[in-house]
């Protein structure tokens, strides 16, 4: 070990003598220029995580901002087939070049470079973590505004990889109105305060059916009780989206870029507002 020269920013060492946290954030691609970085989580699985993910990106490239979507859910990746890209991507010594969609959305998951979309992946995760880290030291995203990092469900090695390696400016929890959202949602945002990443708020998605014929709201999983759970936390109800199966068949079919009306919109506009 050299001579300590207790400058702890610019030291990379574990000493006992550590005054300052080390700085465990992975360099951009030197090619890149990322403005906001926000992670979408959530507590379990299917509550339509990358739905949000992907149709958020979407309303914001539609305000004209340059977006991208970095696919950290490695072995379940969905991004591309929401967005209709189904090629593999590309890359040359300078690094890996993201698909871009219609729309203009820049993005970069595993299913880019997998021989075939449907091939598992069965890897431990370290490895998978690694990853991650890769999809944001490798790949020239160019110049970005607004970068939504779709995050695998739990709070496990890949979100410990985001939080720790990239410069998160905020976290938007995705959930479900069912009996156990308090518990899991609260997970989810403790690991966040933890790792002193912001919670910009929570997105309620499947909240109600809204009846085509007479126009009313049916609560199919339960009455909602995001507000409460918000309330508790301290934190802000950012949408409640309603089960629609139009949007469904959009991103399977390889058209949320261009779904309207966009159900996130609204939060996509107090986001490059500066208001959430």
């Amino acid at each position: 070990m050299s001579e300590c020269s207790h400058d702890c920013s610019s030291c990379g060492e574990s000493c006992g003598e550590r005054t300052a946290p080390m700085d465990l954030r992975a360099p951009l691609n030197e090619l890149s220029s990322v403005g906001k970085v926000i992670a979408v989580v959530s507590g379990k699985g299917g509550v339509g995580k990358s739905t949000v993910t992907c149709s958020l990106a979407a309303a914001m490239a539609q305000l004209g901002k340059k977006v991208a979507v970095l696919d950290a859910d490695i072995t379940g990746p969905s991004v591309p087939t929401a967005f209709g890209i189904h090629e593999h991507a590309v890359g040359s010594e300078l690094g890996i070049y993201p698909a871009v969609s219609q729309g203009g959305v820049e993005l970069m998951s595993l299913n880019l470079l997998t021989e075939h979309e449907t091939d598992p992946v069965i890897w431990r995760g370290p490895v998978i973590a690694g990853t991650v880290k890769q999809f944001w030291t490798d790949v020239i995203w160019g110049d970005v505004d607004y970068m939504f990092v779709d995050m695998p469900p739990g709070t496990g090695d890949v979100p410990l990889t985001v939080f720790q390696s990239l410069p998160v400016d905020g976290v938007i929890v995705v959930t479900s109105p069912q009996d156990l959202v308090s518990m899991i949602v609260t997970k989810a945002v403790k690991m966040a305060e933890m790792m002193n990443i912001p919670i910009l708020g929570i997105v309620e998605n499947y909240s109600y059916f809204q009846c085509p014929d007479c126009g009313k709201h049916h609560a199919i999983f339960g009455e909602s009780r995001v507000q409460e759970v918000a309330d508790g936390l301290g934190l802000k109800v950012l949408a409640q989206l309603p089960i629609d199966p139009a949007l469904a068949a959009a991103c399977d079919n390889g058209g949320v870029d261009a779904f309207q009306p966009n159900p996130l919109e609204p939060l996509a506009r107090e986001l490059a507002a500066g208001k959430v």
